[in-house]
């Protein structure tokens, strides 16, 4: 049995994944011409971590650093945009104050 070495999309491994619990593991297998080994990383991978874990290079450390990012960036987003805020209404009460025509008391 020659294997060549392949990469495979997301999407494909997912694929695989369903039709080896539908057909049987060793016959999908032999069709697309996978090892074992690769197989079964695939598939506990894909139940440990969901589709993310199909990614090339994705282990739990990435994916739990990467949903910390994701917060972290989410939280100063919301800041920037209150900060926008804040600037805006700034603005808008030094406009009403120094107006043309209007005086100072």
């Amino acid at each position: 049995m020659d294997m060549k070495k392949r990469k495979f999309t997301t999407e494909e491994k997912l694929k695989i994944i369903k039709e080896a619990s539908e057909n049987g593991v060793d016959a999908t297998l032999e069709k697309y011409g996978i090892y074992k080994a690769s197989y079964y990383t695939w598939k506990s991978r894909f139940e440990e971590m969901g589709v993310e874990g199909l990614q090339h290079g994705m282990n739990p450390a990435h994916l739990k650093r990467i949903r910390e990012l994701e917060k972290e960036n989410k939280m100063l987003k919301q800041l920037l945009a209150e900060k926008d805020m804040e600037c805006k209404m700034q603005e808008d009460l030094l406009k009403k104050r120094y107006a043309p025509g209007k005086r100072r008391p």
